[in-house]
């Protein structure tokens, strides 16, 4: 498709943010979910990773924020010591939440947690209504996310020009890509402040990727060739040149790297890229900068 539009091959600039799975535990078994995270996944990130995770983090000038990921990345027994050490090196810091984790017995007060250290919270809520969550991401999701919401607003999250961000992520529950960003942010802020007195900052529209049980669901029901074509032909050039793997390094739970999270969880990644966190000093540049691609990146230039 590059070539197609003549366009370049995709090259990294040089790294300004640090995305870093923590592991595949989760208090959910979403159907869309590209990590393959549940309850029953043990697969999290030990105490010599972290440690050399954040040796290397130290020493990276360029990098400004770090992005924590999971499954739920809040279940990690050192889910805190990595938010506390990111905070002292001064860098923005974002949390991939699924909101329901902050209700759980033992994690009442990891709302306050974010709070107390400028976390930004990034939120997975796939509608406004109870129906398509419940039925992506189990019975009693919505209202759990909603009981959240409003712990996180009571926070100070989400307010108006307040300091602290509160982002809701929107993905469809379907083979078919998300409404147009803007229009659909205005649908949720109407419909959450008027049905829950609910209030946030920026909705975010990403595209289902076909990797793991999203592309399970497909081939299961026979969609997967309809949903990959649907992705070429609607491929954006202009997209290219702000996909997120331009400026950004995936870490994986035990150490390796990738371009992003999607091709951490192919195992795919470029033959001359470093490999692991011990292949590096630092997050930087490196001899060719080159990013691995799949079918699967269509995901991130369609519509």
């Amino acid at each position: 498709m590059l070539d197609a539009n003549r366009l370049p091959a995709l090259r990294r600039r040089s790294p300004s943010t640090v995305q870093v799975n923590l592991g595949k535990r989760c208090n959910q078994t979403c159907r869309h979910c590209h990590v393959g995270a549940g309850p029953t996944r043990t697969e999290a990130m030990d105490d010599r990773t972290m440690d050399r995770l954040l040796h290397v983090l130290t020493r990276s000038d360029g990098v400004h924020t770090v992005d924590i990921t999971g499954g739920a990345p809040e279940l990690h027994p050192r889910f805190r010591d990595l938010v506390q050490a990111v905070h002292d090196l001064g860098h923005r810091i974002i949390d991939r939440c699924n909101l329901t984790v902050l209700m759980l017995p033992g994690h009442q007060n990891t709302a306050n947690f974010l709070a107390e250290h400028d976390v930004e919270v990034i939120a997975s809520l796939p509608c406004y209504g109870p129906a398509n969550v419940d039925h992506q991401r189990g019975s009693g999701t919505f209202q759990q996310s909603i009981d959240a919401l409003r712990r996180l607003n009571a926070l100070g999250y989400g307010s108006p020009g307040g300091p602290r961000v509160l982002n809701l992520v929107y993905n469809p529950v379907g083979p078919f890509l998300p409404p147009l960003q803007d229009s659909l942010e205005a649908d949720y802020k109407t419909r959450l402040t008027s049905d829950f007195g609910i209030q946030f900052n920026r909705l975010y529209t990403i595209t289902n990727m076909p990797i793991a049980r999203f592309k399970a669901d497909l081939r299961r029901e026979g969609k997967l060739g309809a949903y990959l074509e649907l992705l070429q032909t609607s491929f954006n050039p202009s997209a290219v040149d702000a996909v997120m793997c331009r400026d950004l390094i995936s870490v994986g739970y035990d150490g390796s790297l990738y371009d992003c999270d999607f091709n951490q969880m192919l195992a795919l990644r470029d033959p001359s890229a470093p490999k692991t966190l011990w292949d590096l000093e630092r997050f930087g540049t490196t001899a060719t900068n080159a990013i691995a691609t799949g079918t699967h990146c269509l995901g991130c230039t369609a519509g």
